[in-house]
């Protein structure tokens, strides 16, 4: 396996962390099952694509990152205001985000970014790795945002909704507003993924977002199995440790011979194996 690959597969990995930080957000600190995930990082893409073309790269960013906030508060807003259960919420909202991708989109499947510039091009006649850094830039800045909102009161209020929610209402907090707060942070970090994968892959896609989900929890369940640490450093860092560590052994996978279609079946395999593994241990200990 050549460093080309290498680079490429850290990259990839770079861009799927931040996605993973953002489902961390609902998966483990709100303790909510968050299907939009799916529709806001083709969400994200779309509004990269469209900017960027528009010779607007940096706001394709940031556009992303806003209208995936606003995509998990359409969510967010259905489970506290409407009553709708998470799943369904989700589901409904990914369902929705189809149509509105696609009207993004100019009612076409896929939008080129070959002949515009993106935020990569920047750096790229000043350094040959320009996109291994500005991805893992993002990726730090990210993760010292996390590390800080979380300990702030408002963080903490958050944490504890997914703890504990009667503890919270309890003390006279809003649990709505917490829910979606934390699903549009979490959705916004998913959206701005898609628009960082959208200028690096060159290209827009409507089907890009198919079994994202499984991806950002592959990438959690396996980054926190290794790394078992329960304070918000090491479980941010287990977060894109996870990401980076998935996307190298699909990268291992493919140059060993699998075909690209098994890759969905190796991912499932994957999250199967981090959750049995860790079950298992939980059942040794209580054995002992």
């Amino acid at each position: 396996m050549n460093f080309t690959v290498v680079l490429g597969a850290l990259e990839l990995g770079g861009i799927f962390a931040i996605m993973s930080l953002g489902l961390y957000i609902s998966y483990k600190v709100l303790n909510l099952p968050d299907l939009t995930v799916d529709g806001s990082f083709v969400l994200g893409s779309a509004v990269s694509a469209v900017l960027t073309v528009s010779s607007s790269p940096i706001l394709g960013i940031i556009g992303g990152l806003f209208v995936g906030m606003i995509a998990g508060a359409v969510t967010g807003i259905l489970i506290t205001k409407f009553k709708i259960m998470p799943l369904l919420s989700g589901i409904l909202t990914m369902t929705g985000l189809y149509s509105i991708n696609l009207r993004i989109m100019n009612d076409t499947p896929n939008i080129s970014l070959f002949e515009s510039d993106t935020i990569f091009t920047i750096l790229e006649q000043y350094d040959p790795y320009h996109k291994f850094i500005i991805i893992f830039i993002l990726v730090i800045l990210i993760c010292l945002f996390l590390h800080y909102f979380l300990r702030t009161q408002l963080g903490l209020a958050l944490r504890a909704c997914g703890d504990n929610e009667d503890m919270v209402k309890a003390s006279s907090i809003d649990t709505n507003k917490m829910k979606i707060l934390g699903l549009s942070l979490a959705n916004g970090f998913v959206s701005m993924s898609g628009a960082i994968f959208a200028q690096h892959q060159t290209f827009a896609d409507i089907q890009s977002g198919t079994g994202m989900m499984v991806i950002g929890l592959a990438s959690i369940i396996v980054g926190t199995t290794l790394i078992k640490k329960e304070t918000i450093a090491f479980q941010l860092f287990a977060v894109v440790f996870g990401a980076v560590f998935y996307r190298t052994i699909l990268t291992i996978a493919l140059q060993l011979g699998l075909p690209s279609g098994d890759l969905k079946l190796l991912s499932s395999v994957l999250v199967v194996i981090a959750i049995a593994s860790t079950s298992i241990k939980k059942r040794r200990k209580k054995d002992a």
